[in-house]
């Protein structure tokens, strides 16, 4: 069985974390999204959140399951069997970042990094940006899972009061 394994902080999940999320399920037999453990980062959202709002949107993809990893990736695919990393490329200094990675993994572990470039129309698309415009009262519904929107619109709400 081919495993991958698409990490990220999904603070929120974005509709560009979505597109490489499907494209990985196309190409393996089964995905995990695994949600990352950052304890020094502070999120919008909590990790049991981030795991439900995946759960959510990720519910049509039947090979595509969510869990969550503090320390190192490549201990949790080595702990899952997993042998594939899968990354979204917005631009070349996202390779310059992400080819270091990789070959940092590779070298701890026998984990591949597969490079999906992002669809144009994410391109630009980061979680940061999303909670940024959409702190300052920006219409982000083109850029984020629907199922997500009124989760990012209350707890911008109820940051500002």
């Amino acid at each position: 069985m081919r495993r991958a394994v698409c990490p990220g902080s999904f603070d929120p999940v974005t509709n560009g974390h979505l597109d490489i999320v499907s494209r990985a399920a196309v190409l393996f037999d089964e995905v995990t999204v695994a949600v990352m453990v950052n304890k020094s980062k502070r999120n919008m959202f909590d990790l049991e959140e981030r795991m439900d709002m995946l759960r959510v949107v990720v519910s049509d993809f039947a090979n595509v399951k969510i869990e969550s990893f503090d320390g190192l990736l490549v201990d949790f695919c080595t702990t899952h069997d997993i042998t594939a990393i899968v990354k979204g490329l917005r631009a070349v200094s996202d390779f310059d970042y992400e080819l270091q990675m990789a070959q940092m993994n590779r070298s701890l572990a026998p984990v591949e990094t597969v490079f999906v470039p992002t669809s144009p129309e994410y391109s630009f698309l980061a979680s940061s940006l999303v909670k940024e415009v959409a702190s300052y009262g920006g219409d982000v519904s083109g850029l984020v899972p629907e199922h997500v929107l009124p989760l990012l619109a209350e707890r911008v709400r109820g940051r500002r009061d």
